[in-house]
């Protein structure tokens, strides 16, 4: 008898165990539905870069799960119609996760056709896991229950740029610069509600929207800026659109300090190291000189590829995904999804925690400052000399903003 009940102790044990590992060793897709050609591609494809190699690098502590991660890279060519007919074909292909991040004109409508899928075809639910697509909307007055946002939003970023501004001195004529889509729209807008609060003194003297990675010769807006009087730039511009600003401030002399959202990505540092000492200032929730597992991860991406790994959300989705997947003891969606919602893990800023009321990441934010290498700051961005150095970070409770979600959560 009394074997009999160790034996069943035993087969208890195992199988409480067999149930916490259930998803052990299985494998998760995930489709990147991203423009990985174009004018904006080669941010896509650093991006790419960075989730094959994250996936390859992921530790036991970052994968308590144990799940094998495999991205499949899908060209939505940046148009919101291709990632549509992309999440078809994910969802045909058996894929249950999605991840897309550059743009909101994309973001927007693929977060709303996922939620239309899903409400359509239940048994077939597929997450998207946004990691750098930031209008408010998409967690405010268009959050939907299967999208997750792992960057921080317009409003949290421009709440803490304005706040550090207000002490910039000289900043009194601002011109803002954006791309004519809702990020671009988004930034100014929040900017100028930001700078009213924090520093009423201040102007803005001029404002110009481009039509996204069309434009090749930015001379004449610069002109514009020069003309303008303005002392300072606010822009939420990336890829070719930022890149090709700076070289036209180069080519016609002007500096002026830059407060920008995306100064880090492929080909902008290497225009700004040109401008030599220009003062710019980037808000992020990263900045170049991580040590410990971002710092290896940083360095060890760069010896590989020869570029600069800087979309450390990446890493974010996939220790959450890893962290819902061990609580869930499931790689389904539905459960996964259950799981993620205020979940609670470390993050590369330490603790963050995925906001339940509107699937929001909350972390710390980061002002840095493009310099020179020194001592203390090491990182080479893009082998320039010169590095984004951090200035000042936000806990997560200072960089959170309120939302108005109202989320609709199935059954």
């Amino acid at each position: 008898m009394r074997f009999t009940l160790k034996f069943a102790a035993a087969c208890a044990a195992l199988a409480c165990t067999g149930g916490a590992f259930a998803q052990k060793g299985e494998t998760v897709k995930i489709a990147m539905i991203e423009g990985l050609s174009g004018p904006l591609g080669n941010v896509g494809q650093n991006q790419l870069k960075n989730w094959q190699y994250i996936i390859q690098n992921l530790s036991a502590t970052d994968n308590p799960a144990g799940v094998k991660f495999e991205i499949v890279p899908m060209d939505s060519k940046g148009s919101p119609p291709e990632a549509i007919n992309l999440l078809k074909a994910a969802m045909d292909q058996g894929i249950r996760y999605i991840a897309q991040g550059n743009g909101s004109n994309v973001g927007v409508p693929l977060a709303d056709a996922v939620a239309k899928q899903n409400e359509r075809n239940p048994g077939k639910e597929i997450v998207y896991l946004n990691y750098s697509a930031v209008d408010p909307v998409m967690t405010n007055e268009k959050c939907t229950y299967w999208h997750f946002r792992f960057d921080a939003d317009t409003s949290m970023k421009m709440a803490a740029l304005s706040s550090f501004m207000q002490d910039q001195p000289g900043t009194q004529k601002i011109y803002l610069f954006n791309q004519n889509y809702s990020h671009g729209q988004q930034v100014a807008k929040f900017f100028k509600e930001g700078i009213a609060r924090n520093k009423p003194s201040a102007k803005v003297v001029g404002e110009d929207y481009i039509p996204l990675g069309q434009v090749k010769d930015f001379s004449p807006y610069v002109a514009k800026i020069k003309a303008a009087g303005a002392d300072s730039l606010v822009t939420g511009n990336w890829g070719q659109d930022f890149t090709l600003l700076i070289k036209a401030m180069n080519d016609a002399g002007l500096k002026l300090p830059i407060y920008a959202y995306y100064a880090g990505v492929s080909g902008t540092p290497t225009a700004l190291a040109q401008g030599r000492d220009l003062e710019v200032y980037q808000i992020a929730y990263n900045h170049s000189n991580y040590d410990g597992v971002l710092g290896n991860l940083a360095n060890g991406f760069k010896a590989k590829f020869k570029e600069d790994f800087y979309t450390f959300s990446i890493y974010n989705v996939l220790v959450a995904m890893s962290n819902a997947v061990a609580k869930a003891k499931s790689t389904d969606p539905v459960k996964v999804a259950a799981a993620l919602e205020g979940l609670k893990f470390k993050g590369f800023n330490g603790d963050s925690e995925m906001r339940k009321a509107d699937h929001q990441l909350q972390q710390g934010l980061w002002i840095s400052k493009w310099q020179k290498v020194d001592a203390k700051n090491k990182y080479s961005v893009e082998d320039t000399g010169f590095t984004f150095a951090p200035v000042k970070y936000l806990e997560p409770y200072i960089a959170s903003t309120p939302t108005s979600c109202q989320m609709k959560r199935p059954g």
